[in-house]
């Protein structure tokens, strides 16, 4: 099992939500959080004084696949949150030791 992180642009989120639907994906995680990389935050005008933005309003998405779908999520989410231009996000793929349903007690790819 394997847990599939995505950091993108937030006017991209319901498209990749219907990706992820469209493809079986049961369950995500959605997280509203701020950062920034190569894009560097930016300069902006409010009422007069200049300020810089630092951190830029992003979209963290999580999902819990089971490892043989962990390619078909990759490519689900990197083609509908792609725009083409800096500051498309990352995905991050990390391990999973065990998961539990807390309702049933289900473990593994069962919980999923």
């Amino acid at each position: 099992m394997k847990l599939v992180t995505a950091i993108i642009k937030p006017f991209k989120l319901d498209e990749v939500r219907q990706a992820l639907s469209d493809m079986g994906t049961q369950g995500i995680t959605v997280t509203e959080v701020k950062g920034f990389g190569r894009q560097k935050g930016h300069t902006e005008l409010y009422r007069g004084a200049e300020y810089i933005v630092d951190f830029l309003p992003k979209i963290k998405i999580e999902a819990a696949v089971a490892d043989e779908r962990v390619a078909l999520v990759i490519e689900a989410i990197e083609q509908s949150a792609r725009t083409g231009k800096i500051g498309d996000g990352k995905i991050f793929v990390t391990a999973l030791e065990q998961v539990v349903r807390i309702r049933t007690g289900e473990n593994g790819v069962e919980a999923l």
